[in-house]
C-alpha cells in the first residue's frame, strides 16, 4: 500500500493515467526499493473523497477496491505504484462490476497480462 501522502502525490503527479466513469487510475514505475535490494514489489493506494458518500459508503468502496487488487494482481505489474481515485459513487457496486470497469481500462492503457508494461523507469534529467 502507498503509505505516505508524499508517495501518493508523487504517483499522481508523475504517473500515467487511465479513466473510467467512476475511477481514475494513475501508475508509475519504481526503479528500486533501496540499495541492492531484490525485485521491487507493487504498491497500490486508494483514495475515496467525501463527495462519494458518507463514511460507510466510502469504506465499502475501499474494501471492494482492496479485494479487486487481491484477486487481480496480474494487472498490477511488479515494480509499479498504482493510485486509484474514486470520482463518482459506483452505486450498488459488487466485485464483478468493479472488475468489469477497471480491468478493460487498465488493459487498454497499459496492455494485457502477457505484454510488457508501457510504464518505464524515469530517465535522469
Amino acid at each position: 500500500m502507498l503509505r505516505t501522502d508524499r508517495e501518493y502525490r508523487e504517483v499522481v503527479r508523475r504517473g500515467e493515467r487511465a479513466s473510467t466513469p467512476h475511477y481514475t487510475i494513475y501508475r508509475d514505475f519504481r526503479a528500486s526499493a533501496g540499495a541492492g535490494d531484490g525485485p521491487v514489489d507493487r504498491k497500490i493506494g486508494i483514495s475515496v473523497g467525501r463527495r462519494v458518500g458518507n463514511a460507510v459508503v466510502r469504506n465499502r468502496v475501499k474494501r471492494l477496491l482492496r479485494e479487486f487488487y487481491r484477486h487481480n494482481r496480474r494487472v498490477f505489474p511488479a515494480g509499479t505504484r498504482t493510485a486509484i481515485v474514486v470520482r463518482k459513487a459506483p452505486g450498488d457496486a459488487v466485485l464483478a462490476s468493479v472488475s468489469a470497469e477497471l480491468i478493460p481500462a487498465m488493459e487498454r492503457r497499459w496492455g494485457k497480462k502477457g505484454e510488457s508494461s508501457q510504464c518505464r523507469p524515469e530517465t535522469s534529467r
